[in-house]
């Protein structure tokens, strides 16, 4: 009893590192507490008596777990792109805990996030160890069954890969416009709304919004902040296709899109996507509550 309770305490004390590593590499809350989770199963039906470095196994243990995650997604994504029928319905990934939307904000980047997706596997595992938590590449190598030289080389290979990363949109400065344009709505700001707003802006909405309620066209900062202010509570702020808007949604289901064109700090357009088909072909990730 006493073991189990040290083991408790112990892994308690490693927590937030190892949700740190499960975040950085799957950059989802519910699939890094699973890591984490089963890294603790994984511990509590071990022998420990032998373990030196308790972190160090842990770290191996999440970063294995993340790994086969991460294999699966890419499996199930491919499985699904083959096998899509046309009437699916589109799917957002929640991400929307507060420590998981400060996590991306300010331990990941959002930025960030977008780039690490396009590394293949064990290429974000040895880039994230090493480069950010600064695990040995003889250690990743046991991960990903290769050899240490060969693990240095996907850590380097990822790592010319995001620094030579076509440049990004600003997404930090989209965030901070776009939270600060829903805080306005919902809190009735109408003088903060316009301030936000290009004198010109405009919003669009397509015919699946228009059938909702939506006008098809409104023009000027007036008509756009007259429409939102008091309103806007059910929308979330999303990476849409890798730029910051929002999405209203049923469950898990994207029922309306809220594009943003950002321009000078200003909101000079916002497009309501809602028809069915072309939320489909978006990649919604949900980052804040």
């Amino acid at each position: 009893m006493q073991e189990n309770e040290r083991l408790a305490r112990a892994f308690e004390e490693k927590r937030p590192r190892l949700q740190a590593v499960a975040h950085r590499m799957l950059g989802s809350t519910d699939e890094a507490e699973d890591a984490v989770q089963e890294a603790w199963i994984r511990l509590h039906r071990s022998e420990t008596d032998s373990v030196e470095n308790l972190d160090g196994w842990l770290t191996t243990v999440v970063g294995r777990v993340c790994l086969d995650m991460l294999r699966a997604r890419n499996r199930r994504e491919e499985f699904l792109a083959e096998h899509a029928e046309p009437s699916g319905e589109p799917r957002t990934e929640d991400t929307s805990d507060p420590e998981q939307a400060a996590v991306l904000a300010d331990s990941v980047g959002l930025a960030m996030l977008v780039v690490l997706d396009t590394l293949d596997p064990d290429e974000r595992l040895a880039f994230v160890l090493h480069d950010t938590f600064a695990v040995p590449f003889a250690d990743i190598a046991a991960i990903i069954g290769r050899s240490p030289a060969a693990t240095r080389q996907l850590a380097s290979r990822a790592r010319r890969r995001v620094h030579g990363a076509s440049p990004l949109p600003d997404l930090q400065r989209q965030h901070k416009v776009v939270d600060a344009f829903l805080t306005a709505a919902r809190n009735g700001e109408f003088e903060r709304l316009l301030a936000l707003l290009a004198p010109d802006a405009t919003m669009n909405a397509d015919d699946t919004a228009v059938r909702i309620g939506a006008a098809p066209l409104t023009e000027g900062a007036k008509g756009v902040a007259s429409i939102f202010s008091g309103g806007a509570e059910a929308a979330r702020i999303a990476l849409i296709d890798g730029s910051v808007g929002a999405v209203w949604q049923s469950k898990v289901r994207p029922i309306v899109v809220f594009n943003f064109t950002i321009e000078d700090g200003k909101i000079a357009a916002i497009d309501l996507v809602a028809g069915p088909e072309r939320l489909r072909e978006l990649d919604i990730v949900v980052l804040d509550g």
